[in-house]
């Protein structure tokens, strides 16, 4: 299995930066916030945090390709960095703290592109999480100072916590039926949102979550990390990764009835 620990260490690197470019310009009065065609806030945050992280990986992996959420995709090289800049901007524009910048490095497997490396970094929480195929999930401020996530193990619907983003999207894509039997059925749910219950899914403090609508840039570094600390990560179709255009993600023990749940019957 190839060793992938350089790479985890860049990303520490670009999310360092990152991190230093976003909160600087967190809950600062005169931050300029935009709309987006699909009606989405980007801020200038968002697009100079990924304008840094593209320019670190132009120097320091010059033949892996990029796909960010602003500025598209770069390169064609086998293996791809997919970015989030600020996953939940919605929440950065007006000072909640609950946002985080995304960094996945993908690459060909046996069954197409693969998320191999992954780190959410929130540094308005004061915390960060990162995994590496084959090295297990971790979370803590650095490499060196850090603590092994593991799911829990949950394996009971009505024992189980589930969390989620809103009810959007859920009623137009038919599942809304679903959606609500599983929130009457297990035994906490919440609205957290974005990045964070998947990480708390691989911390075990969540037991299973989803959404019905998510871009890859959303998804990759969650994926790597939620298999990593034993957890399973598909699409609402039951299929492994983060390319469905929607997610999943369980302790394993329940995924099989998430799946049943959330799909039209």
């Amino acid at each position: 299995m190839p060793d992938y620990h350089d790479d985890l260490r860049l990303a520490h690197v670009l999310a360092d930066a990152a991190d230093a470019q976003t909160m600087g310009r967190f809950k600062a009065l005169d931050l300029k916030v935009d709309t987006k065609p699909d009606m989405t806030p980007v801020s200038e945050a968002d697009k100079a945090a990924e304008e840094l992280i593209r320019t670190s990986l132009r120097r320091a992996r010059p033949r892996d390709a990029v796909l960010g959420e602003e500025y598209g995709s770069e390169g064609s090289g086998p293996r791809r960095w997919v970015i989030d800049p600020i996953d939940g901007t919605k929440n950065y524009v007006r000072g909640v703290p609950v946002w985080a910048t995304l960094i996945a490095l993908m690459a060909p497997g046996e069954s197409g592109h693969q998320p191999v490396v992954g780190l959410v970094s929130a540094p308005a929480l004061g915390r960060r999480w990162w995994a590496a195929q084959g090295s297990g999930a971790y979370t803590g401020r650095s490499l060196s100072s850090a603590t092994r996530m593991r799911v829990s193990q949950v394996s009971k619907i009505s024992d189980a916590s589930f969390a989620y983003s809103s009810l959007t999207g859920w009623e137009e894509q038919g599942r809304l039926n679903g959606f609500l039997d599983l929130t009457r059925d297990c035994w906490r749910t919440r609205g957290y949102g974005d990045f964070w219950p998947y990480m708390m899914v691989a911390e075990g403090s969540v037991d299973m979550c989803a959404e019905p609508e998510l871009s890859l840039w959303d998804m990759a570094a969650n994926a790597v990390i939620v298999r990593e600390a034993g957890g399973e990560f598909t699409g609402l179709d039951g299929v492994r990764g983060p390319g469905g255009g929607n997610a999943a993600a369980s302790n394993g023990l329940l995924h099989s009835e998430l799946l049943g749940y959330l799909n039209p019957r």
